[in-house]
């Protein structure tokens, strides 16, 4: 394909792109007659004549090919979900990497020669069009880094830099199609209280027909920030790219890394390395990044995001030295050399770090996965020397102005194009400092509010997600031991269905069968170094955490177990305060909820047979309406013959069951029981189950089903006489 392509290449032909085709924001600018910001749609867009069908971009064959295969990935039609396909398997994601791999080479200053491709020799395709130097992408912008890319001299004249436009679109279509969905305008309003308050007030006049229409703005918003989705998919191919991204910016040479060695012999290449993150990456990435956290799920699919933005805070992890470090003691230490990029990325680390603790604080951390993704964000920022750059970019962030009136006036107006960018600068500290209030004016907004990570506002975050984290820990614990115990304590031959089952559903045990001991213990082990790491970021004392549990009530009780949840006892029983709402809702405390009606008119259950279940309650009916007074009778008695019979036909534990309710209290007190007879767990898949096997296993011993019919009953009546026994003696041991 890519052959042919460059066959096409060779022709002076265009193709047309629909405008329709394009992310939300650049859509609706084209069609208002504004020019996006990106020069990769500069001399493109052909407004159609009267009576057009619509906007189009005149595309050459390579943009016109790479335009669509970014746009496949975010058009494409969800897997069944019968079908699980690892992503990295796909052909998709195989040809992005090798595209990635291609075009933004870690070795050498120019691209590799198209002879070397796999299709053999290619007829040389015609250079860009002079419309689109490679120079003019800094004249449209006036940041640091771009400046420094317009100011070159004769660039079109070296061979190679009709050779890297290849690269520079390929990286302007993804991030364009992939990334740019989020309009910064919009983002920057929805910044402000009031901006919040009118969009809510827009989705509940979505839902109310009471409410007046939305207002047309509010409407574009609705349409810039909610419509577009992204899948798991999409964000797995983004971080590819991510990745890719941080081993070519980071594969320059040691003399070529710092823009004050710059020379006007460097290569295109080596400049397009410079400047590929920070000019047509981070904004459109902290955009995406923004409305992930806030849009996402609250579940462990998330973790996508998550790895996604990770692999961008830590370039080091794709720096060349790395393998040349990974046998030194200090490789986990994180560089001085990777200080510029955290201040000029400040609020990748920060804004969204409080992102991912909102979330947090809102997700079940008993769950394994859950317990993985805070466990990892965790281990991250508590590198070694992380901490203290981020900290230290605050500073520069946090810091006055005026700290040289007269340089400092230069620094925030727009310098000519002569010289060295650098050369008339103030201080390092100063520039420092202007990088990093450049970074979140630009993203925020002038009158944006910076709320400082190791500040008070997010050290109290930080300490409730610590308490959660305790509390999951004891939760966790606290399920192990009841699967122990519910595992221990159930008789052998309830698995055959000679023992009355458990038909209250309990909602523990439910979650133990599903989650198993392995997954308790990883979360237990997730949680722990969690709480280690987020210790040492914050310096976090023992003794903090101590006294913030106790103050939530997290402590056990006398015999281990959990406590309800906080409570008041009132006229009509137990009232839930707000802290026990709180308790409900984040799982950490529960009631024991039990069925305490009567156990014949339970609903039927999904492993009972409905029309057996209903047979067998007519029959059981009859039987307890025709035999009632002689089966009180022989329950009266006080010989062995009336314990056998209180055990069968009584329900064992109904005098000592803990009414919860006031309501049940006084509809037990006025239906009394007497005994009956009770044939439901006939109807017992389990318990035919059972019989089958057990006729089956006596045939092969040639035992007829009378006989083995016979042998049942007998050993059941054993097995009953024997729990009578220990039932009364029991008793007597109470009394």
């Amino acid at each position: 394909m890519m052959k042919l392509v460059y066959k096409l290449q060779a022709e002076d032909y265009k193709f047309d792109f629909p405008v329709s085709y394009l992310p939300g924001p650049v859509k609706a600018s084209i069609q208002e007659r504004v020019l996006p910001d990106s020069p990769l749609y500069h001399n493109k867009v052909q407004f159609p004549p009267t009576g057009g069908l619509g906007l189009n971009l005149a595309l050459n064959p390579f943009e016109y090919y790479m335009f669509f295969f970014a746009l496949s990935l975010i058009t494409q039609k969800p897997l069944p979900g019968t079908l699980h396909i690892r992503t990295s398997d796909c052909a998709y994601f195989i040809l992005v990497d090798r595209y990635l791999s291609w075009f933004l080479p870690t070795e050498g200053s120019v691209l590799p020669a198209l002879s070397s491709s796999p299709g053999g020799p290619n007829p040389s395709p015609a250079p860009r069009t002079p419309t689109m130097p490679f120079a003019s992408y800094g004249l449209h912008h006036t940041s640091l880094l771009k400046r420094h890319i317009s100011h070159q001299t004769s660039v079109n004249a070296d061979p190679a830099s009709h050779e890297i436009w290849r690269s520079e679109t390929l990286l302007q279509v993804f991030v364009e199609m992939w990334l740019h969905h989020y309009s910064l305008e919009m983002y920057q309003k929805m910044q402000s209280p009031h901006a919040k308050l009118e969009v809510l007030h827009y989705r509940l006049s979505v839902s109310s027909a009471l409410h007046s229409p939305a207002q047309p703005s509010l409407q574009a918003l609705h349409a810039y920030q909610e419509s577009f989705t992204p899948t798991e998919e999409h964000v797995l191919v983004v971080r590819l790219l991510l990745k890719h991204l941080h081993a070519f910016s980071n594969s320059l040479k040691p003399e070529q890394v710092s823009p004050s060695t710059h020379s006007h012999a460097t290569s295109p290449l080596e400049e397009f390395k410079r400047a590929a993150v920070p000019r047509f990456v981070q904004q459109k990435l902290y955009l995406f990044l923004q409305h992930c956290f806030g849009h996402w799920p609250l579940d462990a699919s998330f973790r996508a995001v998550l790895e996604m933005w990770l692999s961008y805070l830590q370039p080091w992890r794709y720096a060349p030295e790395k393998q040349a470090q990974s046998s030194d003691c200090q490789a986990r230490c994180v560089s001085e050399r990777w200080a510029p990029f955290v201040q000029e990325n400040l609020l990748m680390y920060t804004k969204l770090f409080v992102g991912f603790l909102s979330r947090a604080l809102r997700t079940d951390l008993v769950s394994p996965k859950n317990a993985l993704m805070v466990f990892r964000v965790a281990k991250v920022f508590a590198q070694p020397n992380l901490a203290e750059m981020i900290q230290k970019g605050e500073q520069l962030f946090l810091e006055p102005e005026l700290v040289i009136p007269h340089r400092q006036h230069r620094l925030f107006t727009a310098p000519t194009f002569t010289g060295s960018f650098l050369s008339s600068w103030p201080p390092a500290v100063t520039d420092a400092s202007f990088k990093v209030k450049s970074h979140v004016y630009s993203l925020e907004g002038q009158d944006c509010k910076y709320t400082p990570m190791f500040g008070p506002e997010v050290r109290t975050l930080v300490l409730r997600l610590a308490q959660l984290i305790t509390q999951a820990k004891q939760t966790a614990k606290s399920i192990s031991d009841q699967c122990g115990e519910s595992t221990a304590g159930r008789p052998f031959l309830s698995w055959l269905g000679f023992c009355s089952t458990d038909t209250n559903g309990s909602y523990a045990a439910n979650d133990l069968d599903e989650m198993g001991q392995d997954s308790v213990r990883k979360t237990d082990e997730y949680l722990e170094k969690a709480l280690e790491y987020l210790c040492q970021m914050f310096r976090l004392s023992e003794a903090q955490l101590t006294q913030l549990t106790l103050a939530l009530g997290t402590t056990q009780d006398e015999n281990g177990k959990k406590q309800l949840p906080d409570c008041v006892v009132g006229e009509d029983g137990l009232i839930l305060t707000p802290l026990g709402r709180y308790q409900i809702i984040n799982g950490l405390r529960r009631f024991d909820i039990e069925y305490q009606g009567d156990s014949e008119l339970q609903p039927i259950r999904s492993y009972e047979i409905a029309s057996l279940v209903r047979v067998l309650f007519r029959l059981s009916s009859a039987i307890n309406r025709r035999f009632a007074g002689p089966m009180a009778a022989l329950c009266s008695r006080a010989d062995f013959l009336g314990s056998f019979c209180r055990y069968h036909l009584t329900e064992p534990g109904l005098t000592d069951r803990h009414l919860l309710s006031p309501v049940a209290r006084g509809c037990a007190a006025r239906r009394p029981r007497g005994p009956r007879l009770s044939l439901r767990f006939l109807g017992s898949y389990r318990t035919l189950l059972s019989l089958l096997l057990a006729f089956f296993v006596a045939s092969l011993f040639c035992i007829g089903p009378l006989p083995c019919a016979l042998l049942l009953v007998l050993g059941y009546l054993l097995y009953a006489v024997a729990m009578t026994l220990l039932t009364e003696r029991s008793k007597l041991h109470h009394l």
